[in-house]
């Protein structure tokens, strides 16, 4: 890889020559600007205001604008003379936990490689120190004209920087968070961690640009002279819509389960939102209309204990036939008992052996 910038690394009376190397690169598609009637190429010309004419590359200085208009022009040589150590220099001002480095402050990534072989040995030695201490350094460097603050850490077995933006240049979140006062519910913040948990982590290897994908295609059928292949056209935004917060969590861990091959599970909080609809729903109906101190029911109230009371008269009808039969039964038999007592009386006072005899054959004659 190409260097941009060579110097070294002071760590304290120690040197190390580094090269500079960038560690990133944009994969994003370049557009030009063109004519739409004919597909020229529309360019920019670097014309002086002042001759109307344009200029060359060589004759293109730098100037400085002042607050009443004028230029003030500085040249390479007036830079050069500035008394900055770290002109050549990444100079290690500190060690600090890495977390104490603010994201915002992240700014374009370097790799460091030792200059030569007598780099070899410092520079390991700083790369270990690094790894044993877990902590990043901090440091200063120049690059482009203006001086920069960096962050140095061990990554596999290089050491990287990462530019920092200078504490003045992060600006404070004023205005940006909500202004209305919102309450987070216990439901809420579980059916959250539902759904972080089935995301889970992902190995960021794995994740790549479908945007820059499917413009490359598009392209490439505009070269051939086909068609581009179909794609699912993008959900759009919510606009702004106010949406049932629960539902959508709920919803959002059920298709989470389904795009990593789970099965839904019961255990989440879905009933909270069915729950929630429903009391709402049945509260009003239960609940009688005050009229006038006294509680009033409604017609279909009043129509389901009139059907309650037929039923319980009909039952009690058509248990009371059954009822009456084995009464009538019963006073029969009764009646049936008093004659024959009343007629084995008679025959006893005619004779008490002689009527026993003449009465049990004529009971069973007549039975």
């Amino acid at each position: 890889m190409r260097s941009i910038w060579n110097g070294a690394i002071s760590f304290g009376l120690v040197s190390i020559p580094i090269k500079l190397v960038n560690a990133t690169e944009s994969h994003s598609v370049s557009f030009r600007q063109i004519h739409t009637e004919d597909g020229g190429r529309i360019r920019y010309r670097k014309v002086c205001e002042l001759e109307e004419r344009e200029v060359s590359s060589a004759e293109i200085g730098k100037g400085y604008q002042d607050a009443d208009g004028s230029i003030i022009p500085i040249t390479d040589e007036d830079l050069a003379a500035l008394p900055i150590p770290t002109a050549k220099t990444i100079e290690i001002v500190a060690f600090v936990p890495a977390d104490r480095i603010d994201p915002l402050q992240m700014d374009a990534a370097y790799y460091l490689s030792a200059s030569g072989t007598p780099a070899a040995k410092p520079y390991t030695l700083l790369r270990e120190a690094l790894k044993r201490s877990q902590k990043v350094a901090i440091a200063k460097y120049a690059l482009r004209g203006r001086e920069r603050l960096g962050m140095l850490r061990v990554v596999d077995d290089v050491i990287a920087m990462h530019g920092l933006l200078w504490p003045d240049e992060i600006r404070a979140p004023e205005g940006v968070a909500p202004e209305t006062h919102v309450t987070v519910r216990e439901a809420e913040l579980d059916l959250a961690d539902a759904l972080m948990d089935t995301l889970g982590e992902v190995d960021i290897s794995t994740l790549h640009d479908d945007y820059r994908e499917a413009v490359e295609e598009l392209i490439a059928a505009k070269v051939e002279g086909t068609a581009p292949a179909e794609r699912t056209p993008a959900a759009e935004g919510g606009g702004g819509k106010v949406i049932d917060l629960i539902a959508a969590l709920e919803s959002s861990v059920r298709a989470a389960r389904t795009a990593r091959g789970e099965e839904p599970a019961d255990e989440t909080v879905a009933e909270v939102t069915p729950i929630a609809r429903k009391s709402s729903r049945t509260t009003p109906k239960r609940t009688p209309k005050q009229v006038g101190g006294k509680k009033s029911t409604s017609s279909a109230t009043a129509a389901t204990k009139k059907a309650a009371t037929a039923r319980k008269r009909t039952t009690k009808t058509t248990v009371a036939k059954p009822t009456e039969t084995k009464a009538t039964q019963t006073k029969a038999g009764a009646a049936g008992r008093t004659t024959k007592k009343t007629a084995t009386a008679a025959k006893k006072s005619a004779g008490a052996g002689a009527a026993k005899k003449t009465t049990t054959p004529k009971r069973r004659a007549s039975a």
